[in-house]
């Protein structure tokens, strides 16, 4: 009951009401611009931005397959991998559900710190990717610099803003869903099934 209290109850409250009384203060949000749905206060149809939800869901498996197999499962250089992963996927989740490098942040410093931890991810772990599916971690690496690359040079190209979102964002979508499954190979890289 203590660790129940003090790693979930206690947090959860305090993360509850600290979100209501800061962004209160902060942005002048009333209680129920924070706690109810946008669809539920534009009043529009609950499918829109719908595959982009599905993304942000993509990215946050990820990082809880990974953080948790990182802190229960695997220890040394696996573990290292997992919470790179796992880092990464933080930060991409992030991104995507708060528009960050659409709104707040210049996107050319989010694109930084994504290839940053990329590269550490190859260049740490480079044997332990291909030995477990080294296919699975290049697709999805590929697919989501294509969806960055896309996004930079989308005002270069011959193409209308719908055609080059619609690539781009399948890039990401796509891109999403193969590090999710690479995340899960390597989380169950060398585990041992259970037998009933």
């Amino acid at each position: 009951m203590v660790i129940y209290l003090s790693i979930v109850f206690v947090p959860a409250i305090a993360f509850y009401a600290l979100s209501l009384i800061g962004l209160n203060k902060a942005l002048g949000f009333t209680p129920m611009e924070v706690l109810r749905d946008l669809a539920q206060q534009t009043e529009v149809h609950s499918f829109r931005g719908f595959l982009s939800n599905i993304g942000v869901w993509f990215w946050v498996s990820s990082l809880a397959v990974a953080y948790f197999s990182a802190i229960f499962l695997h220890r040394g250089k696996k573990q290292r991998l997992l919470i790179l992963m796992g880092i990464l996927a933080s930060i991409l989740a992030t991104d995507d559900f708060f528009l960050i490098h659409d709104r707040y942040v210049n996107q050319y410093i989010c694109y930084f710190f994504y290839v940053v931890v990329a590269l550490a991810i190859l260049v740490l772990h480079f044997k332990d990717i291909i030995e477990i599916d080294g296919f699975a971690f290049l697709l999805a690496g590929g697919l989501l610099a294509g969806s960055i690359a896309t996004d930079v040079i989308q005002g270069y190209l011959p193409f209308g803003y719908e055609v080059t979102q619609i690539f781009e964002e399948g890039c990401k979508f796509v891109g999403a869903a193969s590090w999710l499954y690479f995340t899960c190979n390597v989380a169950s890289f060398g585990c041992k099934p259970i037998k009933s």
